[in-house]
């Protein structure tokens, strides 16, 4: 307990607080919106959403010992499936967590370990120190990796004075020094803000410590860059990584991507449409949204014509596909080339596929208006029929537009039309 009680007298010492602190907003925002695991189908779940919050300890109390033995793998999930509807109870099954391992006099470090992680994933750092506090005073003593899910937790919850001084205590420890993990945790929390400069002294630092920089470390440091609008640090990096043997993930090339884009470099963009089937990584969904924008931006339609020709041959998937297609359609309606609109339309849905969104259709419909070119625009609204659900907006388009043209029979059927799909 002596540890803790340290860090605090520390945090004290340096003004600790979270309204001192301009970056703590900003932090526990994106550390809110990291992607979360998708709510699990587990009946435990909706068993505790319903049960009041003063019933959910002796709610986890009735269930089956066994069963939550055979959940423990998925703790996760169930907290951030309550914390997305219910905090506090997120975090009362944290708590009840901590009082069956004390209970059961849980002597290992993961499971304590994982438990602050967890209270980091909902932003609960007074109760990862209480956890922290509890296995010191049961004999446990803590270890490198505890440390790093405390000061995660610290990171997590925008407290980065005590996520230091957790680091200074572990540096003039014996048995619980920095390792890498450590380092890594700091270098991602100042990547997700982009503060270059924080980052790459905590890389620095991990370096001069002699650990080696990993694929984690890499990815973590492009993205801050690039977050930070450094493109050419980031394209250094890259290639130091290609030249030490390091291999991209999906991640680091979407990053990578992502500063071509912003660089506008158009040359270099194609480069990398060549180079990433060939090196048998998959275009993602992301990657393909952010060509389409760029395409749309400063390409041309044959650009983007050739785009479509370099993802069919490689095989993507029919989402990525999709929004080439759409891209090239919005490009045509966007010029006018009913022609070439209803080409590309016939094309898409021949290959089974189908519109990404409402806006590319209305993009197609405003065409129609501006051509005059009503009963072609029938026979459009039929094509994709099977394929496609008006949504309101939709519909409010085709109804001023032939209210302007004075299409008195065709605004009634649209009119029906609305009744019928219920957006009266």
């Amino acid at each position: 307990m002596a540890t803790i009680l340290r860090v605090l007298s520390i945090s004290s010492q340096r003004g600790l607080t979270l309204a001192s602190m301009p970056q703590f907003l900003a932090i526990q925002r994106l550390f809110c919106n990291n992607k979360l695991l998708n709510p699990i189908s587990n009946p435990l779940v909706a068993k505790l959403l319903q049960v009041p919050n003063s019933r959910i300890k002796s709610a986890l109390d009735s269930e089956d010992t066994s069963a939550l033995k055979s959940f423990v793998d998925s703790w996760e999930s169930l907290v951030i499936s309550l914390r997305s509807s219910s905090p506090q109870k997120a975090h009362l099954v944290l708590e009840w967590r901590l009082e069956k391992m004390l209970e059961e006099n849980v002597r290992d470090h993961d499971s304590f370990s994982d438990l602050m992680y967890l209270c980091g994933k909902v932003q609960n750092l007074p109760l990862a120190m209480r956890v922290f506090t509890s296995m010191e005073a049961h004999g446990v003593k803590p270890t490198s990796s505890v440390f790093n899910s405390l000061i995660s937790a610290c990171l997590s919850s925008g407290n980065l004075v005590t996520a230091r001084s957790l680091f200074e205590i572990m540096e003039s420890s014996e048995g619980y020094k920095p390792n890498s993990d450590t380092y890594d945790a700091f270098i991602s929390a100042f990547s997700s803000l982009g503060n270059a400069d924080a980052m790459q002294a905590w890389y620095l630092a991990k370096t001069a410590a002699g650990f080696p920089v990993d694929l984690q470390t890499y990815e973590s440091l492009i993205s801050g860059f690039v977050k930070a609008r450094k493109y050419d640090s980031a394209d250094k990096l890259y290639e130091e990584m290609m030249a030490s043997g390091v291999m991209p993930n999906i991640p680091i090339l979407e990053n990578m991507l992502e500063g071509l884009c912003k660089w506008k470099s158009f040359d270099q963009v194609k480069e990398f449409l060549k180079f990433v089937p060939d090196g048998g990584w998959q275009i993602s969904s992301q990657m393909a949204e952010r060509l389409v924008r760029l395409y749309v931006e400063v390409g041309t339609v044959e650009d983007m014509e050739e785009l479509l020709v370099t993802v069919m041959n490689a095989n993507q998937a029919s989402e990525i596909l999709s929004r080439v297609h759409c891209g090239i359609i919005r490009m045509y309606a966007s010029s006018d080339r009913l022609d070439d609109v209803e080409y590309s339309v016939g094309r898409l849905l021949k290959q089974g596929l189908s519109f990404n969104c409402p806006d590319d259709v209305e993009k197609v419909i405003c065409c129609y208006f501006r051509w005059a070119a009503y009963d072609r625009l029938d026979l459009f609204l039929e094509h994709i029929k099977g394929y496609h659900v008006l949504t309101r907006s939709t519909y409010d388009l085709l109804i001023a537009g032939y209210q302007r043209a004075g299409l008195s029979e065709k605004l009634d059927m649209v009119m029906k039309h609305t009744l019928s799909a219920g957006l009266s």
